[in-house]
């Protein structure tokens, strides 16, 4: 019988290739863009991604110290990381279907953008960020290192960047309708923040 510190990663791995494919599938049948972020504004957020999903997926990584473990048994945080990876990545499914034809990997306005309030955009405005952080987080703790941790870390902090990018795109483009809305739904996670 294989060993859980091989079967685990597989089955992360081959959720996130299944995750990938459907997210390249389904861009394109996305709405005509009409104002995209700049270069410089993408730069701002992706390369800390990069450098994040590097130190999540990449063994070995100088200094040697980034490689503790985090627990002596690794079991549970493969089954919980596991879980964690489903569920966030079928919850940003779930908001990638719902947002229709308004997603877009970068900051954009569509042409005919509307503002999406309801199914997962009724828990939290960013549900899509919601998603990919729950299974970044499984992720990082099936990998059962600190640095796993440290690139979550980065991550999270590159998405905040980019949501705030996006609220203020929100507030320019809606208004008192987003405000309302903004008033009302936490941005990641529902009723906290």
């Amino acid at each position: 019988m294989a060993a859980p510190d091989k079967v685990y990663p597989g089955a992360i791995g081959l959720l996130w290739l299944a995750w990938l494919v459907y997210w390249r599938i389904s861009a394109a049948n996305t709405k005509a863009t009409e104002q995209e972020e700049s270069g410089l504004s993408r730069a701002s957020h992706i390369i800390p991604v990069l450098i994040g999903g590097l130190l999540i997926g990449i063994r070995d990584i100088p200094p040697a110290w980034l490689h503790a473990r985090l627990v002596p048994d690794p079991s549970p945080l493969y089954l919980i990381g596991i879980v964690l990876v489903v569920a966030g990545l079928g919850f940003a499914v779930w908001a990638r279907v719902h947002l229709g034809g308004n997603w877009s990997a970068v900051v954009t306005l569509k042409e005919g953008h509307s503002l999406v309030r309801t199914g997962p955009y009724g828990l939290v405005r960013h549900p899509i960020y919601t998603g990919l952080l729950i299974a970044l987080l499984g992720t990082a703790l099936s990998r059962n290192d600190w640095c796993a941790l440290l690139g979550f870390a980065i991550i999270t902090a590159a998405l905040i960047r980019k949501l705030s990018i996006e609220e203020r795109w929100m507030m320019n483009a809606f208004k008192d309708e987003y405000a309302e809305y903004k008033s009302r739904v936490a941005a990641l996670i529902p009723f906290v923040f």
